[in-house]
């Protein structure tokens, strides 16, 4: 069973700066899609940022591009989740996911998530 746990959650005031971490157990992130999503409270959960094993595709929700940077070291299995100039509508329950698609942006096509970590701005 895959286990993907995320760390680095908090508050923060707006314009500040966070870095989400994921780890995954047992190598298994591999070769696959890794991705982050989020859920605030009362609404869907929504696609935020995924990259291929290699970084050579790198998808981002309209919202986010330009301030948040997804990254992920495969010798450690670990990916990461730069966000910057953060903003109240950020808040949310952060998911770290794996999937196969590379371009994908549904979190039905992600199989395996961690229990997320939260992330509030403050105005």
């Amino acid at each position: 069973q895959v286990q993907l746990i995320e760390s680095g959650g908090g508050l923060v005031q707006a314009g500040g700066s966070l870095r989400l971490s994921c780890t995954a157990s047992e190598g298994a992130f591999g070769a696959a899609v890794a991705a982050w999503f989020r859920q605030a409270p009362g609404k869907e959960r929504e696609f935020v940022a995924s990259s291929t094993w290699t970084g050579g595709i790198l998808n981002y929700a309209d919202s986010v591009k330009g301030r948040f940077t997804i990254s992920r070291d495969n010798t450690k299995n670990m990916v990461y989740l730069q966000m910057n100039s953060l903003k109240p509508e950020d808040t949310a329950l952060y998911y770290c996911a794996r999937g196969w698609s590379a371009t994908s942006q549904r979190p039905a096509d992600f199989g395996s998530w961690g229990q997320g970590t939260q992330v509030t701005v403050s105005s």
